[in-house]
């Protein structure tokens, strides 16, 4: 089968690994020449023709799957981590992952029959989903059925940490790693510290006339950039940052802890720090290569902002985290939502909930006793 490469230059290229049946479309898996050899960056979803596309695209490239040195994991989900017991067992190559998201493949890989189903009900109850919605979940529990097993279990255990901040060993290579947690408690984007190969040739890079200035420095962890308004490297951002979409930030889900989490405001931490690395260049997971990276940060950050303002003005009175899903405005009405997206819709508004309970802005005034839905007000 074959593959759509893009060669960025430098050493690095994108390959488009199919994601079936997803509007989406596609993963960019990056490619990272080094010296001990080419290393991925994600691998795509577990699919056969994932795979063959994967495998043509390596080889478009100019190398063999053999040459994989090792394989670096923005975050665990199966479009990104699927192929990559695939990868490693072709290979012998690393995998790399941030520990927070090799502790959600661990929890996941272990997790007894119906746990998953289980949990989700219970959360959904609390939400305050209607019974014509729990019902297909609990049919699917009573028939015993395996099609609510979480995703990615088939998915390789990372045999290596990414610690935030850490210059990768990847000799030839000044790969720095920025833990962006937000999408998933583990995300990472991974800041290429060299100069853009097309400074001065096309490209935007946003530097002046001197071009690149520090590239080839190699003076320790970037505080905020190579100066102010020098953009600065190629940014992998994963999930993160993309150029026409708007992330998924929903609950961190763990059956077994019930910590009370903000993912928004580790989002929203996580965008300002990729603000102030000022890249020339993002290289995303999804769509296409971008630049202005801070223009970018500013638009998700106002969408979320005035998300954040239209619940408040929501919560004048009380309601479930499903009333305010259903009340939420998404690309597509309600109703024509499909059923599993709704659970990620009703996330996502739990997730702002969280935000705006954190803030002082809104608390919980209703619970029933018998751990029926809870409901929330602005203060």
């Amino acid at each position: 089968m074959g593959a759509q490469v893009i060669d960025h230059k430098g050493g690095v290229w994108s390959i488009a690994v199919p994601i079936p049946d997803n509007p989406l479309g596609h993963t960019l898996v990056h490619l990272l020449e080094t010296e001990r050899g080419p290393v991925l960056i994600d691998t795509g979803w577990d699919d056969p023709d994932s795979w063959d596309t994967l495998v043509a695209g390596v080889s478009a490239c100019g190398f063999a799957l053999t040459d994989l040195h090792g394989v670096l994991i923005t975050h665990h989900h199966p479009d990104h981590h699927g192929l990559s017991a695939k990868v490693r067992e072709a290979s012998g190559a690393w995998i790399a992952m941030h520990a927070a998201d090799t502790a959600v493949v661990r929890r996941t890989r272990a997790a007894v029959p119906g746990q998953w189903l289980d949990y989700l009900i219970a959360k959904l109850v609390t939400a305050g989903a209607p019974d014509e919605h729990l019902s297909r979940l609990r049919e699917a529990r009573a028939k015993r059925r395996s099609g609510r097993q979480p995703p990615g279990r088939q998915a390789a255990l990372p045999d290596r940490d990414i610690a935030p901040g850490e210059l990768l060993d990847l000799p030839g290579r000044r790969l720095r790693t920025v833990w962006t947690p937000g999408h998933t408690p583990g995300h990472v984007c991974l800041h290429l510290e060299e100069e853009h190969p097309g400074a001065g040739t096309g490209i935007d890079t946003g530097t002046d006339a001197g071009g690149g200035a520090d590239a080839g420095g190699g003076a320790g962890p970037r505080q905020g950039g190579h100066g102010q308004g020098r953009d600065f490297g190629r940014l992998f951002s994963g999930d993160h940052l993309l150029p026409g979409i708007t992330p998924h930030i929903g609950l961190y889900e763990d059956p077994d802890d019930a910590t009370a989490t903000d993912p928004l405001g580790d989002y929203l931490d996580s965008l300002e720090r990729v603000a102030r690395l000022a890249p020339a260049e993002v290289l995303p997971a999804h769509q296409h290569a971008f630049t202005d990276a801070g223009g970018r940060v500013r638009e998700l950050i106002a969408h979320h902002e005035e998300r954040l303002s239209g619940l408040r003005a929501l919560l004048r009175e009380p309601l479930t985290p499903w009333d305010l899903a259903v009340r939420m405005e998404w690309n597509r009405p309600w109703e024509q939502i499909p059923y599993a997206s709704r659970n990620i819709a009703v996330s996502e508004a739990e997730a702002h909930l969280r935000r705006l309970v954190k803030l002082g802005q809104v608390e919980q005034v209703e619970r029933a006793a018998d751990g029926g839905p809870a409901r929330y007000q602005a203060v």
